[in-house]
């Protein structure tokens, strides 16, 4: 009966009273809410659409990084160590920076790792423990339960702002250097080249942080908002802090992208100010996006060592006829071309017209000589 209590009085601050226990979730509810994946796929396999497959790995992922994120911050709340958080926070910081670098940006120079990585980690390391020291009044070393979960916000949102804005920046980089270096020819350094770049890039990033400002509390719930309700934290406690946690996610994408866009502009240009497009790599991302893929690639490595290590191995000719020949015993070369076939236009046209003079000579009644030009003719 505790479990379908109502609510009970009310305080100053909004709240409507004591709320009911949580239900202690198990994996059965988890497996009923994995019905909505199964109808997805369906009905992308139905209608053609070809998601199923990173449907049901996306959904995987989402399983089981969830679990082992939820296992390690349990580890980490109920120690509370100073040390713990440090690990946890580097750790978030790498993983996001890995997803930014090479899943999320198509382009990429050629010092964009560690760049990313110092950039994300000052703005959300600083920004996040000013926000929780200050605005929200923890101490973020000893209160992991509140710095970690804000941190893997500003994370988030960092990592999207930093994509976009590296990424309009790259491209712009690559798409319209004959005017930049058009302005360079002029006298004008690299910033002055460059700045109305930067100012789109900026645009580009800051604005999915706005869009989401304009419209939190109007059109949605936020997720943080919407936790700390379900936990029993009073409704003005969970907005104010949802309000907090906007403003610091504006201020870390907004540091985290000038600083990285910055350092874009200054490792794609050397110190003469000259443009260096070669920095700038467009690959695919070198983690495999599924098992199969890293399946591929490991029997595709395997298959080559194999053909090195054993040069005798038997080889497909591409018609079907499998030849255990090394590579050492190769075939003889061909004769050349006018040993093997009949003498060229220019060869049957000088033997015409020696046969023709030599019939000129007959019929005048002496006979014709061979020279070296005129070919002998066997009268038959």
């Amino acid at each position: 009966m505790d479990l379908y209590l109502s609510f009970i009085g009310g305080d100053k601050d909004g709240d409507c009273g004591s709320q009911k226990p949580m239900v202690e979730l198990q994996w059965y509810h988890v497996a009923i809410a994995s019905v909505l994946i199964l109808v997805n796929g369906v009905l992308s396999f139905a209608l053609g659409l070809g998601l199923e497959k990173r449907l049901f790995i996306s959904a995987t992922r989402c399983v089981v990084q969830l679990t082992i994120m939820g296992t390690v911050l349990q580890t980490i709340f109920d120690a509370k160590n100073p040390v713990f958080v440090l690990l946890m926070a580097l750790l978030l910081i790498t993983l996001g920076t890995n997803e930014a670098v090479f899943n999320v940006s198509k382009r990429r120079h050629i010092y964009m790792f560690p760049s990313v990585l110092v950039s994300m980690g000052c703005s959300c390391l600083i920004i996040g423990t000013f926000g929780t020291r200050l605005a929200m009044g923890v101490d973020p070393l000893r209160s992991p339960k509140e710095f970690i979960p804000a941190l893997g916000m500003l994370l988030g949102n960092t990592m999207t702002a930093i994509s976009l804005g590296l990424d309009q920046c790259l491209s712009q980089l690559s798409e319209n250097k004959e005017r930049i270096e058009l302005y360079l020819s002029m006298g004008a350094t690299r910033w002055e080249a460059c700045r109305p770049i930067a100012i789109e890039a900026m645009r580009r990033a800051m604005l999915p942080t706005i869009n989401q400002m304009s419209i939190i509390g109007l059109i949605s719930i936020p997720g943080m908002m919407t936790g700390q309700l379900i936990a029993g934290a009073s409704v003005m406690n969970a907005a104010k802090s949802q309000i907090i946690i906007m403003f610091l996610i504006s201020g870390a994408a907004a540091f985290g992208t000038l600083s990285s866009v910055l350092i874009c502009l200054k490792v794609c240009f050397d110190s003469s100010d000259r443009l260096r497009p070669e920095r700038i790599i467009k690959t695919q991302s070198i983690i495999p996006k599924s098992v199969r893929d890293f399946g591929q690639r490991a029997s595709t490595a395997l298959g080559n060592v194999l053909c090195c290590c054993c040069p005798g191995s038997r080889s497909n000719n591409g018609n079907g006829v499998t030849s255990s020949r090394s590579p050492s015993q190769t075939p003889p070369a061909s004769p050349p071309r006018s040993q093997t076939q009949s003498p060229s236009h220019e060869a049957r046209r000088a033997n015409g017209s020696g046969v023709q003079k030599q019939n000129r000579q007959g019929e005048n009644g002496g006979e014709a000589e061979p020279t070296e030009t005129t070919p002998l003719v066997r009268s038959r």
